[in-house]
């Protein structure tokens, strides 16, 4: 299961959506250009909005100067990540937290 903790300050995903085969799996591959869509978009607009790590094993954005433009973006993506988790609840899961 992917998990995405989303707090005031910082997003994190990991896991593997398991809805199919390494390579078939269009969860995976959803959450991954989202994720990397909505990055591009900041970074392409404000370079030092937020941060960006990706280990291999987590992913992980960090917001050290919050924008007006930063925070639509991501605002987005986590709706759109919601209606994914909506329709792949066994394979999606966020967890909201204060602060």
């Amino acid at each position: 299961m992917i998990t995405i903790d989303i707090k005031k300050k910082e997003i994190t995903i990991k896991g593997h959506a398991a809805f199919a085969d390494a390579g078939q799996d269009i969860v995976c591959a959803s959450v991954s250009s989202i994720i990397y869509t909505t990055v591009n978009g900041i970074f392409n607009i404000d370079k030092s909005a937020i941060k960006f790590d990706d280990n291999g094993k987590l992913l992980k954005i960090t917001i050290e100067h919050p924008s007006t433009v930063a925070n639509i973006l991501l605002d987005n993506m986590i709706g759109l990540l919601e209606d994914l988790e909506n329709q792949y609840p066994e394979n999606i899961k966020i967890i909201k937290k204060g602060g």
